[in-house]
């Protein structure tokens, strides 16, 4: 927003009502010039008693607190005259000083005494009940304070969000403005999170020249990283300097000075791979390197079992359970008892989950100890249902957390601290990522026996890479197909349609029965109506199925039959607010107790509880829960995750998304009793095969299309795949 599209109001700090530590979210009284008390609200990091300050921004009207004046960005000089130094120094702003040693120091040093704090506290150590080092504490206290106030103001002469000033200063300390100033461009890494073309605008506006190397240099690492979170492990190197060319209007000859600098500092690096000269980030190369190497070196390795029949063992768990194992699955069986490393691929109905549960007790028999693990809360939960034993999503068994030193996700179990186990079993591997893979594989011993399980022909992994179709590609592990639908799933309208979807052919959609529906709505505001319709009413009222139990999928986010507009309507019939329910807007969004949400990234540092008292840390992409509780005074509220009750602050809805209707890609790894699926038209790179599989085979019990049969026949015959760039395969097979 403009700033002549804002309100002024200026004053002088009276008292801070409320701090957020993570976020910079305050609530201040402040005195203003023409006499009157205002409320001022927004992120003002380190605000206390005697700044002056200059906010712009807008009136607002709270409902429980009455008129806000929310401020978007603001300056603020330190006091001046010793009465208003010591309303400052008194509000304990700064580490250890309180009312008592406020007044000893203006007392001594009165309207000088910032100057003292700063740049002599050699003169603090003379006072009484003053030692040196507490001085030097109070000093390098003061200067962070006056430090982060300079590092808003420069970022706030541009336009930029404060909260930007506090990662800053969490990555950088003191040096943070120097840092920016130097190079704007630290702003769009990825623990600041400013935007690209926000830190080139900082960056041109303070002198950088258009075609500077540290420019293209900062453009081509937005190109890789803005790519793999397309998927691609690298990209050739001639897109790759195109793409940036055309990104700030440079010429693709100039762009080879800023691909040296990377190349000399490592942030990149660049080989042959399949005939194309492949540009990796570094951590990217790494990773799929490593877990080339470790994976081919595990294919490649037998494990037999001395001493143990294995003839007898599978024998023994025929009888006790009461089956004949398929011929698929008995080698399945004997590939688990011999080799390291083993993949087990397969559609619906085709017997993964009996297999895993007969490799599990196999691995039991043989007296391993085994380990469970599945990419999202969902999978493992479900994981955890089919064998009767725990799991864990990989995050929580590696131990993930967030290094804003290396900007990235760091685990505590790696090669240094493994896992304790003799075996793996790894589910819904089609969604494990490249860097995700890389931590499995630095987690297990090298004698660890690793089973991957997963669907093939589902939607690959939202990172990097397409590491499980990958693998199954290059040959070189022992890979079990399962290819029969067993009698009891052969009812299943459900099962067979995903089979004749993935062969190609258009399933039977008038045949309305054996849980498999399909209700024609050619026009997307109709289609939005039922879907509405099927949740609320007719599911639960003719199906028995509660609305809790019912998820709504969509291949889009957009159009009225998309995840935006769904949710909406979503979330007014099935939550519609009430005199009993706390609610809050955030970024033109309303959140609302009852509310079913999904965290959209993974946040490490987020708190949470259950009622047994047990407690950790971190909420995963993808984990769905409900708003349980929301407390406007503290602008706080908290998600249930299924037991796990985890605190946020207002700021942090941007992690959340209405969670009544997702995307086809957010719903990979849950399987849901009853799923009604939007099949309107949507972006030609939506309409494909894979995405209308991975969809149909959410749904356990219930399947309920709603839409228009082209589309769903679009989409089956469009058998593309999105080409990832990748030298898994290749160097899998070749060694290289």
């Amino acid at each position: 927003m403009r700033e002549q599209e804002l309100e002024k109001l200026e004053g002088q700090v009276a008292s801070v009502i409320y701090f957020n530590d993570d976020n910079g979210y305050t609530v201040l009284r402040l005195d203003v010039d023409d006499g009157s008390q205002a409320i001022v609200v927004g992120c003002i990091p380190m605000a206390a008693p005697g700044e002056s300050m200059t906010a712009w921004g807008n009136w607002t009207r709270h409902a429980a607190h009455g008129e806000q004046f929310k401020a978007v960005h603001t300056e603020r000089t330190m006091p001046s005259g010793a009465s208003a130094i010591f309303d400052y120094l008194s509000s304990r702003v700064i580490k250890g000083i309180g009312p008592a040693t406020a007044a000893l120091i203006v007392g001594k040093f009165g309207d000088d005494a910032l100057n003292v704090l700063r740049d002599h506290p050699e003169k603090l150590a003379a006072l009484r009940g003053i030692s040196m080092s507490k001085a030097e504490e109070m000093s390098a206290a003061f200067r962070h304070q006056t430090g982060m106030r300079s590092l808003m103001e420069f970022l706030g002469s541009a336009g930029l969000a404060p909260i930007l000033a506090l990662r800053l200063y969490r990555c950088y300390g003191d040096e943070a403005l120097e840092k920016v100033e130097e190079n704007p461009y630290i702003l769009s890494s990825v623990q600041v999170g400013a935007s690209f073309a926000e830190a080139d605008a900082l960056a041109l506006a303070n002198g950088t020249e258009a075609d500077a190397p540290e420019r293209i240099a900062a453009a081509l690492l937005f190109e890789l990283r803005h790519n793999s979170d397309n998927g691609h492990c690298f990209l050739p190197v001639d897109k790759l300097t195109a793409a940036t060319a055309q990104l700030i209007g440079v010429e693709p000859e100039q762009v080879g000075e800023g691909l040296d600098i990377l190349l000399d500092s490592g942030d990149v690096v660049c080989e042959p791979v399949a005939n194309v000269t492949a540009c990796y980030l570094a951590p990217l190369y790494a990773a799929e390197t490593y877990v080339a190497q470790r994976l081919r070196d595990m294919a490649g390795q037998a494990l037999p079992a001395p001493g143990v029949h294995i003839e007898y063992i599978i024998e023994q768990m025929e009888a006790e359970q009461g089956i004949r194992f398929a011929p698929l699955q008995r080698k399945t069986l004997d590939a688990a008892a011999s080799r390291q490393l083993v993949v087990i691929t397969g559609g619906p109905g085709t017997g993964k989950t009996t297999s895993v549960r007969a490799v599990l007790a196999l691995f039991d028999a043989m007296g391993l100890e085994t380990m469970l693990a599945a990419p999202t809360g969902q999978a493992a939960k479900r994981l955890s249902e089919v064998t009767g034993r725990d799991a864990s999503t990989i995050h929580r068994l590696l131990e993930a957390s967030f290094s804003p030193e290396t900007d990235s996700t760091v685990f505590r179990k790696s090669e240094s601290d493994r896992l304790r186990c003799d075996a793996l079993i790894l589910d819904e591997c089609s969604m494990v990522d490249m860097a995700l893979m890389k931590a499995v594989l630095a987690a297990i011993g090298p004698s660890c026996r690793l089973v991957l399980v997963g669907d093939a022909d589902q939607l690959p992994s939202v990172g990097p890479g397409a590491v499980f179709r990958d693998v199954i590609r290059s040959g070189a592990a022992e890979t079990v197909r399962l290819t029969e639908i067993f009698r009891q799933k052969l009812e299943s309208r459900i099962v067979l349609s995903a089979h004749q979807i993935n062969r190609g052919e258009l399933p039977d959609l008038r045949a309305n029965k054996a849980g498999f529906y399909f209700l024609r709505r050619r026009d997307p505001d109709s289609a939005a109506e039922t879907i509405v319709s099927l949740c609320q009413e007719r599911l639960p009222k003719n199906m028995g199925i509660p609305s809790g139990q019912i998820q709504v999928l969509t291949p889009t986010r957009k159009g009225p039959a998309g995840t935006e507009e769904l949710n909406k309507r979503l979330q007014q019939a099935l939550n519609p607010p009430s005199a009993g329910k706390q609610e809050f807007v955030f970024a033109g969004r309303t959140y609302r107790e009852g509310d079913r949400v999904m965290q959209i990234r993974n946040d490490y540092d987020i708190l949470w509880k259950t009622g047994s008292l047990e407690s950790g840390y971190g909420v995963f992409n993808g984990d769905i829960g409900y708003i349980d509780a929301i407390d406007p005074a503290a602008e706080a509220f908290s998600v249930d995750f299924d037991g796990r009750r985890a605190e946020y602050v207002f700021e942090q809805a941007s992690e959340l998304d209405h969670a009544w209707a997702t995307t086809v890609h957010k719903s990979q790894g849950s399987e849901y009793r009853a799923v009604v699926l939007s099949a309107v038209r949507a972006a030609p790179q939506l309409m494909y095969r894979s995405l209308l599989y991975t969809a149909v085979t959410r749904a356990a019990e219930l399947l309920v299309i709603v839409g228009d049969e082209d589309v769903i026949r679009t989409m089956t015959e469009n058998s593309r795949r999105a080409k990832r760039y990748s030298g898994l395969r290749i160097r899998m097979t070749d060694g290289a």
